[in-house]
């Protein structure tokens, strides 16, 4: 049976995602398609795809080689991420249905449970299921697409520490989904600005940085 090459992509991505294919090094279409079991065609398609998504780059004679991402890059990704979701919780308010309402009161509920007993892991998981959704409530695929590469990207290049007060972090949640639920696109774009202006400091840069980037950006401002 042939492995379609979106399956591939998914899995190359996550392997960059993990730190299993580090910054810099070579992905040969031999090595990836022994790694994946599959021939080098959907290996070519897939390196394809995740250079037009920034996790790849190619060299003249080294050939497709994992991104090493520049502190500016990394910073751009946040900030970006600041003005979509905002975005896409505005769009929600306007677009969500009744399935999406009840999905994310779970996740919710679910997560000011967990906050309040400290299980952390939990936590992590369901607070990309929320983003998600809220994500997919908006009805707009290509915000969806955007922001689930983002995503992607974001835990590509960075450690995210748990916040210090996750009971205020769901209770944020809950008022992003109060407003959507109203349809309140103004008080839910905010509400998201907020919280994700929180959430943004506590991103550790995990991935080595370029050092064209440090050289580049170390100078006077």
């Amino acid at each position: 049976m042939r492995i379609p090459a979106h399956a591939v992509c998914t899995a190359i991505r996550e392997d960059i995602v993990s730190g299993v294919f580090e910054p810099g090094s070579r992905l040969t279409e031999e090595l990836l398609a022994r790694r994946y079991g599959v021939s080098r065609v959907p290996v070519r398609e897939a390196l394809r795809t995740l250079e037009s998504e920034g996790f790849v780059t190619t060299r003249r004679h080294a050939g497709a080689c994992v991104a090493e991402p520049t502190e500016q890059e990394a910073a751009d990704l946040l900030e970006l991420r600041l003005l979509l979701e905002p975005l896409a919780a505005a769009r929600a308010a306007r677009r969500r249905t009744e399935g999406h309402l009840r999905v994310l009161r779970g996740l919710v509920r679910l997560g000011q449970e967990r906050a309040r007993r400290g299980q952390g892991e939990d936590l992590r998981s369901l607070g990309g299921w929320f983003h998600e959704t809220l994500a997919q409530a908006s009805g707009s695929p290509g915000l969806i697409a955007l922001l689930t590469q983002m995503r992607h990207k974001v835990a590509w290049m960075y450690a995210v520490e748990a916040p210090a007060r996750p009971v205020d972090s769901w209770a944020e949640h809950g008022a992003i989904v109060d407003a959507v639920a109203r349809g309140d696109a103004e008080r839910a774009r905010a509400l998201t600005v907020m919280h994700a202006d929180r959430a943004a400091g506590a991103h550790r840069l995990r991935v080595r940085i370029s050092q064209h980037a440090v050289n580049t950006t170390s100078g006077p401002h």
